[in-house]
């Protein structure tokens, strides 16, 4: 389980004296099978949220802590264990994956590197296994191909393999759906919610789309200005909203018919 106890984070201003707070005593929990959803407009501090849960960026005041251990104090064992438990599925898929590596060696390279197989045939049975998982195959038709050659939609899809050939417990998704058409991100959210029932994964699920959450999100927080305002079962929170900054959003909402 991943926790957030109070967690913030300030950066320097370089247009004024002083700092910004990017996110404000922030506090979270996510669990492997559950998934979460992050919700609130562009600069409310969702996706420094994110990159705090994946390690990348430390907080400034308050922890995050995955089954207990505080992330920024991990010895080399435990952060490489923390690396395949917690994995990453962004917004770009083409500036996410090398224009140069087809798709066996983007996938191949991270099962060699965590040792997750051995040997050449292995290593491509491994492949194989997660490019079906994600609807993608047969593996012979994708594996010899480049980024360049495949849809927006496809390419998403190899970035989730990448991700779930590590068998992560938690997978962060910053706004893994919005450059997609919306017949394409209907399949693509199918996946992500299915891979939850095959396979136990969670998801911190960042977006400023209400009608996707409405869709798959078990749970939300919404956040405005860096603070979390709000948070509550998803059916909960859209049918009886209690801060003014949700009801707003909610007023606002588009009915996005082709999610299933």
């Amino acid at each position: 389980m991943i926790e957030v106890d109070h967690a913030s984070k300030s950066f320097r201003s370089r247009r004024a004296a002083g700092e910004v707070h990017a996110v404000i005593d922030a506090n979270l929990t996510a669990a492997p099978g559950e998934f979460i959803a992050i919700v609130g407009e562009s600069g409310s501090g969702k996706s420094t949220l994110a990159r705090m849960l994946l390690g990348l960026i430390e907080p400034t005041g308050g922890a995050i802590r995955i089954d207990g251990v505080d992330i920024t104090r991990m010895n080399t064992a435990q952060r490489k264990a923390f690396r395949r438990t917690v994995q990453a599925v962004l917004q770009d898929p083409s500036g996410s994956l090398n224009p140069r590596k087809t798709v066996g060696r983007t996938i191949g390279e991270i099962v060699r590197l965590h040792e997750m197989a051995k040997g050449r045939t292995a290593v491509y049975q491994k492949v194989a296994e997660v490019l079906d998982l994600v609807g993608l195959g047969p593996a012979e038709d994708f594996v010899h191909r480049y980024p360049q050659e495949l849809s927006g939609g496809q390419r998403q899809r190899v970035l989730i393999a990448r991700a779930i050939v590590l068998d992560p417990q938690i997978i962060v998704a910053d706004e893994a759906v919005s450059a997609l058409d919306a017949s394409v991100k209907a399949g693509v959210l199918r996946l992500m919610r299915g891979l939850t029932e095959r396979l136990g994964v969670g998801y911190v699920f960042i977006t400023h789309d209400l009608p996707v959450v409405k869709k798959v999100a078990d749970r939300v927080y919404v956040m405005k200005s860096g603070e979390i305002v709000e948070t509550g079962p998803t059916d909960q929170i859209f049918a009886d909203p209690q801060h003014p900054y949700t009801q707003s959003l909610l007023a606002s909402e588009l009915t996005l018919e082709t999610l299933p």
